[in-house]
C-alpha cells in the first residue's frame, strides 16, 4: 500500500479515531484521508485542529445510517480503504436506549458494507474493508483463560450484541460477497481525548473536582487495558500486512480489577496535584451492579504478535500519567 490510497475513516472525530487519522495524516503524505463522523457528543473535532493544515486530510459529517448520502460519498471519493470505526459504545447507553446502537452499530455497517460492495464491484485488488470491533462481543471470562480469534460470541449487553451483528455481516459479505476485508477486536482502550463517560477519564476528573466515584458493584470486576497509541499502532499493521479475511484480536497485557484501577488513579492523581496520599479514597461509592455486567475481559493477542510482529509498548503506569497529566492539562 505504497502507493496513493483514498481512505474513508468513520467515526476518525472519536476517541480512538482522531488518534489514528493523526497517525495516518503525518506517516502516509500519499494517502488521502477522509474523515467521516456525525459528530454526536462523544465526538470532538477540537482532538483534529492540528489536522486543518494537512493537504491530505478532509472531514465531512455526515451520518453512516444515510445509505443515499453514503453512495453519494463513495462515488465522489472513489475509496479504496474503509477504516469502520464510527460506533455507539457506552454499554450503559446502551441499556438505557438500544435502538440507537442497533440503527448505528448494525444498520449502519451494512450500509458501508453494501455502498463498498456496489462501488468496487468485481474490481476489488487493493480494496480492503477494515472494521474495528471489540472484545465484549465474546461474553464474559471466568478467573482462568483469555479470548482468543477462536473464541465464541457471547454478548450479553445491547452494545456488545450490536458489535456482535456487525462483525457477523463484514464477514458474511466477505464469505458471500468476496469484499475484503479484516476484523480486530481490542479490550479497553485507555489515553488522551477519551469522553469523560468512560472509567479513567471520569475518575480523573471527579477525583479532581472533589466529587463521588461510581464503582460498581464491589469493583472487582477485570479489564485489559490498552493504551489508544499501542492500539492505533497495531491498526496500521494491519492495515497494510494483514490478511484478508482474517480477524486479530488486540490487547494491553494489563489486567486490573476496576477498584484497584480506582486506587491507582487515586494515588496518582493526587500526588500530581499535591494532595496527601489517599486523600480522594474517601470519594469512593460503591453503587449497584450494572445489569449483564461481565466479570472478566483479557486477550491472547498471540497471533498479531507473531504473525505481524506488534506488541503493547506503553508501559501501564506511564500511560496513566500520560493520560492524568493531558486532563489536568499538564
Amino acid at each position: 500500500m505504497s502507493k496513493s490510497k483514498s481512505i474513508l475513516i468513520t467515526g476518525g472525530a472519536g476517541f480512538i479515531g482522531s488518534h489514528l487519522v493523526k497517525k495516518l495524516i503525518k506517516d502516509y503524505p500519499n494517502y488521502r484521508i477522509v474523515n467521516l463522523d456525525s459528530l454526536t457528543y462523544a465526538s470532538n473535532l477540537k482532538n483534529l485542529e492540528n489536522c486543518k493544515s494537512f493537504p491530505n486530510y478532509k472531514f465531512i459529517k455526515g451520518d453512516i445510517r444515510k445509505l443515499e448520502f453514503l453512495q453519494e460519498l463513495f462515488k465522489s471519493n472513489n475509496f479504496d480503504i474503509v477504516i469502520h470505526l464510527a460506533a455507539e459504545s457506552h454499554v450503559d447507553n446502551s441499556i438505557n436506549n438500544p435502538f440507537q446502537f442497533i440503527s448505528t452499530n448494525i444498520q449502519g455497517t451494512h450500509n458501508l458494507l453494501e455502498t463498498a460492495r456496489d462501488l468496487w464491484g468485481k474490481n476489488k485488488k487493493d480494496k480492503l474493508f477494515y472494521h474495528i470491533s471489540t472484545d465484549e462481543v465474546f461474553g464474559s471470562l471466568a478467573k482462568g483463560g483469555k479470548f482468543s480469534e477462536k473464541s465464541n460470541y457471547d454478548p450479553r449487553s445491547p452494545y456488545s450484541a450490536s458489535k456482535a451483528s456487525s462483525d457477523h455481516l463484514v464477514r458474511a459479505y466477505y464469505h458471500t460477497y468476496g469484499l475484503p476485508i479484516v476484523i480486530s477486536n481490542c479490550s479497553n482502550n485507555y489515553g488522551p481525548a477519551q469522553h469523560f463517560e468512560k472509567l479513567i477519564p471520569l475518575m480523573i476528573k471527579n477525583i479532581v473536582d472533589k466529587k463521588s466515584l461510581p464503582v460498581y458493584g464491589e469493583g472487582k470486576n477485570i479489564r485489559d487495558w490498552l493504551y489508544v497509541e499501542d492500539h492505533v499502532e497495531a491498526i496500521d499493521l494491519i492495515l497494510h500486512k494483514g490478511k484478508i479475511g482474517e480477524t486479530y484480536l488486540i490487547g494491553g497485557d494489563n489486567e486490573k480489577r476496576n477498584i484497584d484501577l480506582v486506587f491507582k488513579l487515586i494515588k496518582m492523581t493526587d500526588s500530581v496535584l499535591g494532595r496527601s496520599e489517599g486523600f480522594s479514597k474517601k470519594l469512593i461509592h460503591f453503587i449497584p451492579d450494572r445489569p449483564g455486567h461481565d466479570y472478566r475481559y483479557a486477550i491472547d493477542d498471540s497471533k498479531i504478535k507473531e504473525e505481524l510482529g506488534w506488541k503493547p509498548k506503553m508501559p501501564f503506569e506511564l500511560g496513566l500519567d500520560k493520560t492524568i497529566r493531558y486532563y489536568l492539562g499538564l
